[in-house]
């Protein structure tokens, strides 16, 4: 079949969007390829249709657990049969789902990058017919990333053992510096690089100095009709801005990853289906949700770095129409971003007192619990070793960017059963065991023959109503014939899972040095140093900053941020000719000897009105006469 065949037949649409049909192409032609496209822009295509025209197993890498699920549950929705291989499940769920992908018809098999190393996988990989290799959110695999992943650097020894297979590597934001780095990493050959840009049309950008948060956000959301989304950094904001937006009487709801899983899918669902209006959340949503008529984000508290911040933005106006991304910031929070570049690195001393800790906590013997997944209560494990749970929680991440552990907070497994045993052998374990028949009978009258080949998804609730029993009795009953080995039951989770991605280190041989973390600190301030430099900048179009950061120039202002806006709004007052060209002449001989910030150029001319300033500047860039140089600052042509 076709890619436009494939594309109607899947997924029902007639044409692809832009840059998808040439990475087709591109992946087809058995190029390495890179693929950058903005939130949104249907990057999963790109590697799901080329793997439809090939035989043999598409292998895909991604680094979150919700993000595999998600994209599975769409394929199978689509009919095409997918698995995926993450930590907390069982070692038999594993074995079985590989096993599929080496004599079964699966085409797309989920992995997480940790999992290449082990030698079950490996071993099965070698017998397995793989057609494609996707690396999924490939910026993790760069050192200068915002969300660097050390287990990705082993891709490229997992490459040796398919040479003759190629790569596509995608991802929503790179820098120029990020580019070069993944094809690197990845041993490109026959490299293709696609970008679309990142300018988004129909999506402005503002940012507003606002003491009144509450104020300005009613004010915002009042003005913008239409599906939104709120960014807080505590799970307390979000509950607490949620209620005063109710006490307004519009219709809010909070969501973060604390709360059960059958409340974030209640709350998650009932805002894509527009019964609520409003979802204020931290960053723990929105992640794999597709959803087009979002109007409106704000961020009410600054994101880390601008990589996330273009993300979360970037779910607002998938379906091109008019959209707005507003973030609300004050004095306190811009020095709030500061602080927290000291609260996220903490000692090494102390990082490895945590991991210590948890060990000990989780009972766990040095050399043990190899991509082991555990229920982890951080404030409970912080009560008990009477730590800050700020400080362990950005320990944690630290561990984490040294491929040491991985905290799972947004973690949910439905509870899955398979049948172990052949029909015949089943028909006579009902007849000696009258009190689980039920169960069994009722098992298969729901769910089918399929429990006999694959590992299917169940409800013991659902069980439950049907037998006109409890809950606990079905799963205690599920428990006895996995134990009996007639069937394998994996009991749900929805706790946050602390996974072991290394056998258990001796704490004081931890792989952790200052020089490193003093590093990995520097690079994070730069991050929060960009962040800052956006929101505060004066003058020039949000666009072209966003873009300017990922290394894009974008010539023209977008004319739809809130700077572009209120240059529009000012009338010019007409300065005599004279007047004029002397302040053309201050301005430039002033940036002449000192590419200057925006900001400081206004300062110096303090005696001038800013709106005039402002115009004579925005012409001389206009004219060529100054333009922007790669620090954000202003200088003479």
């Amino acid at each position: 079949m076709s890619a436009h065949a494939i594309l109607q037949q899947y997924w029902g649409y007639s044409a692809f969007r832009p840059l998808q049909e040439d990475i087709i192409d591109a992946v087809l032609a058995h190029h390495d390829t890179l693929a950058l496209l903005p939130t949104g822009g249907g990057k999963s295509i790109c590697f799901q249709v080329p793997a439809l025209m090939r035989e043999g197993v598409c292998i895909v890498i991604s680094p979150l657990i919700a993000l595999m699920k998600d994209q599975v549950e769409q394929l199978k929705k689509r009919g095409i049969p997918a698995v995926a291989i993450y930590s907390g499940m069982s070692a038999r769920e594993i074995d079985f789902h590989l096993d599929n992908c080496v004599y079964g018809n699966v085409k797309f098999l989920y992995v997480s990058p940790e999992r290449l190393k082990t030698e079950l996988f490996l071993e099965r990989a070698r017998r397995m017919m793989i057609g494609l290799l996707a690396v999924d959110e490939a910026h993790c695999i760069s050192q200068w990333g915002y969300d660097f992943r050390p287990p990705y650097l082993q891709i490229s020894d997992f490459r040796a053992e398919i040479p003759d297979v190629n790569v596509v590597a995608l991802t929503a934001t790179a820098t120029a510096v990020v580019k070069q780095d993944i094809q690197d990493k990845l041993n490109f050959r026959r490299s293709r690089v696609f970008q679309k840009s990142f300018a988004r049309a129909n999506l402005s950008y503002s940012a507003f100095y606002e003491e009144d948060k509450d104020r300005r956000l009613l004010k915002t959301l009042e003005g913008v009709p239409g599906t939104a989304v709120v960014y807080v950094r505590s799970r307390k904001r979000t509950r607490l801005i949620a209620k005063k937006l109710q006490a307004k009487g519009i219709s809010a709801d909070y969501y973060h990853a604390g709360l059960t899983t059958e409340e974030r899918a209640a709350r998650q669902d009932a805002w894509i289906q527009d019964k609520t209006r409003v979802i204020v959340a931290t960053n723990a949503f929105g992640m794999g949700i597709d959803k087009p008529n979002v109007r409106l984000v704000v961020h009410v508290d600054l994101p880390d770095t601008l990589e996330a911040y273009y993300q979360e933005a970037g779910r607002a106006g998938r379906d091109e129409k008019k959209a707005y991304a507003v973030v609300l910031y004050d004095q306190n929070d811009l020095d709030t971003l500061e602080k927290r570049i000291e609260i996220s690195f903490p000692s090494a001393e102390f990082i490895r007192g945590v991991y210590q800790n948890i060990a000990n906590y989780l009972k766990v013997a040095v050399g043990s619990s190899y991509l082991s997944s555990y229920n982890f209560d951080l404030t409970d494990f912080s009560d008990t070793y009477q730590l800050n749970p700020i400080s362990v929680y950005h320990a944690i991440k630290r561990l984490a960017e040294e491929g040491l552990l991985q905290l799972n907070e947004n973690f949910f497994q439905a509870s899955t059963v398979h049948i172990k045993v052949e029909y015949q052998e089943l028909y006579k374990f009902k007849i000696a065991n009258a009190a689980l028949d039920p169960l069994l009978s009722n098992l298969l009258r729901v769910y089918g023959g399929e429990l006999y080949v694959n590992f299917v998804t169940i409800s013991e609730s659902q069980l439950a109503q049907l037998l006109q029993t409890s809950v606990n009795d079905v799963i205690k009953k599920l428990k006895n014939l996995h134990e009996r080995e007639i069937v394998t039951y994996q009991p749900r989770k929805d706790r946050p899972q602390l996974v072991f991605m290394t056998p258990r280190h001796n704490a004081q041989q931890l792989p952790l040095t200052e020089k490193k973390l003093k590093e990995k600190k520097q690079q994070y301030a730069e991050k929060v140093q960009a962040v800052i430099h956006y929101v505060a900048h004066p003058v020039r179009c949000r666009t072209q900053l966003l873009l300017a950061y990922f290394g894009e120039n974008y010539p023209v202002d977008c004319e739809v941020c809130d700077h572009c806006l209120r240059r529009k709004k000012q009338k010019r007052k007409k300065l005599p000719v004279s007047d004029e060209i002397e302040l053309r002449q201050q301005i430039t001989k002033y940036l002449g000897k000192n590419p200057t910030p925006p900001d400081v150029l206004f300062q110096k001319l303090a005696g001038q009105e800013e709106g005039l300033v402002l115009s004579v500047v925005k012409e001389m860039l206009d004219q060529g006469d100054l333009y922007y140089n790669q620090q954000g600052c202003l200088a003479v042509s």
